[in-house]
């Protein structure tokens, strides 16, 4: 018997896996369907592109064919690893505008404001630069400046400046518009995942138990009150108690998709499954959001991209002298500017600059040298939801993401923005020194009809879903404001599922904040 059982060892169970365990009277069960972070392709942060196809670290999710984007299957790879999508991911640290968590209450999630943001962002963090007013020096997830740049990153941010837009050293400070370099999540040019800074330094605290190779299967309820979960431990079934709470970590995919294999969601969907209703709540699985990114990719003059770089070279130097390309996250400098289109004071648009050419994820590779501009709306009007394949817990949830799908067109108009503007970056005189030809769109797009073309053949995820297990006090919020499932007892969700909108930023750094947060619900305090 134990205390806790958290299921999923990702991004925010990896917090509350080191939070709960610090009382030494409580017994923790962390559950992770996927190994252990032991890939040195995790560690070293430009691993990131050998990662893609690691299916062994990652759930490898596809939507539904997307209606606004010719029917294509968007490819959504997902954390399925100790540490999560924390172990595969870019490694940008942003929180998003303080206005996004003042939207947050407003919207029902009733203390949830950036006032009280603030202190458990600051509580996780710790800062290469030191404590401030906005950062914490002190906590467990280190962040840093990169230790390597490409030339071309600084080429970018000067370009940015010449498009007439500012520099900034701190997209986590008093304001987050302007242009630089990311923080990134790493420690002395590795990887600092969840894993890395939560988990690693109480593996041996004797009242936690970490099991790896588990894939929950359904939660166990007396009455109205979650006791357990059963597991799959490779092909065996197993099943474990809690006295206290049962806390799914499991994500924007994962965690909707157990409550509903456990009697939790819209009832009409669960019966279809044949799956008994334990509680009717519409809100499970619905809410979906994601960041739509479109790439602009330009054919390099020179060699000064990562593409021309040898493999081994690379990582000959960075474990031997955890210094060079190795060490970087790839996706090194961006950027949040706010449109003609933008309906607040707050920045609508990031950037992520990458010296390379990227495709597909990466997953195609070009030929020659280049790089490649990200850019994505921050805050989409379209929603999605996500359907049960059927009861079998080991069949992947059905991704409805519906992108660009708002009634007034309004995602798509921002989309165009995203090409104009990164092509406006690209144009600038800083980059001279380096263009031979734009690849994508390509010079013979220049029509609004042909950019959204464009976009509805070639406009990615940049890896945001969040929202499916939407906190609020109204009857289709599906946890209340201190993450508790309503219509149960005893059981929260914890993860990104429960953001009622999406941030205007990464979402990694917000994860964490919120399992800080819930681990302090949780001890009462």
């Amino acid at each position: 018997m134990y205390d806790y059982i958290i299921v999923g060892a990702g991004s925010a169970g990896c917090v509350l896996a080191n939070r709960l365990s610090a009382d030494r009277d409580c017994k923790v069960l962390l559950l992770e369907a996927g190994p252990r972070d032991w890939h040195p392709f995790i560690h070293m942060p430009a691993g990131i592109a050998k990662l893609v196809g690691k299916k062994n670290a990652n759930w490898d999710y596809s939507t539904e064919p997307e209606a606004q984007l010719g029917g294509r299957r968007l490819w959504w790879p997902r954390g399925r690893v100790l540490g999560g999508s924390s172990s595969i991911n870019a490694m940008c640290y942003t929180r998003g505008d303080a206005r996004d968590y003042d939207d947050w209450e407003q919207q029902g999630a009733r203390g949830w404001n950036w006032q009280s943001a603030l202190p458990a962002f600051r509580k996780a963090e710790g800062n290469a630069r030191g404590a401030s007013t906005f950062h914490g020096g002190d906590g467990p997830l280190c962040v840093s400046d990169h230790i390597h740049t490409n030339p071309l990153s600084e080429a970018f941010i000067e370009a940015a400046l010449q498009a007439g837009h500012t520099r900034t050293e701190d997209f986590n400070g008093a304001g987050q518009d302007g242009f630089g370099y990311y923080q990134v999540t790493q420690k002395n040019g590795a990887r600092c995942s969840t894993a890395v800074a939560y988990l690693n330094p109480v593996r041996d605290r004797p009242n936690l138990t970490i099991v790896t190779g588990a894939q929950a299967q359904g939660l166990i309820f007396e009455g109205r009150r979650a006791v357990g979960l059963r597991y799959l431990q490779g092909s065996s079934p197993r099943e474990a108690r809690a006295e206290r709470e049962v806390i799914l970590c499991g994500g924007a995919l994962n965690s909707p998709q157990l409550l509903m294999l456990s009697g939790i969601g819209p009832a009409a969907q669960l019966r279809r499954q044949g799956i008994a209703v334990r509680v009717d709540a519409p809100g499970v699985g619905a809410n979906l959001q994601d960041h739509l990114d479109i790439c602009t990719l330009t054919q390099a003059s020179n060699d000064l991209s990562y593409d021309t770089l040898s493999d081994i070279a690379v990582a000959w130097q960075y474990y031997l002298f955890r210094k060079g390309p190795g060490t970087s996250n790839v996706a090194e400098a961006g950027g949040f500017l706010r449109s003609r289109l933008a309906e607040d004071e707050r920045p609508d648009i990031q950037f992520h600059f990458v010296p390379a050419l990227l495709d597909d994820h990466g997953r195609n590779r070009l030929k020659g040298s280049g790089y490649t501009v990200h850019a994505c709306f921050l805050r989409p009007k379209s929603r999605g939801h996500l359907e049960l394949a059927s009861a079998n817990p080991q069949d992947k949830i059905r991704i409805h993401a519906n992108y660009l799908s708002d009634a007034e067109g309004f995602d798509l108009k921002v989309m165009v923005e995203c090409v104009k503007l990164s092509r406006e970056i690209l144009a600038q005189a800083a980059f001279k020194p380096h263009r031979r030809h734009e690849l994508m769109p390509g010079e013979a797009v220049q029509d609004e009809a042909g950019i959204i073309d464009f976009i509805r053949r070639k406009a990615e995820t940049i890896y945001h879903p969040v929202g499916t297990c939407r906190m609020g006090e109204d009857a289709e919020a599906v946890v209340d404001s201190e993450l508790r499932v309503r219509g149960v007892d005893a059981l929260r969700v914890v993860d990104a599922s429960v953001m009622p909108t999406l941030v205007g930023g990464n979402t990694n750094a917000p994860t964490v904040m919120i399992a800080e947060r819930a681990a302090d619900f949780i001890a009462g305090r």
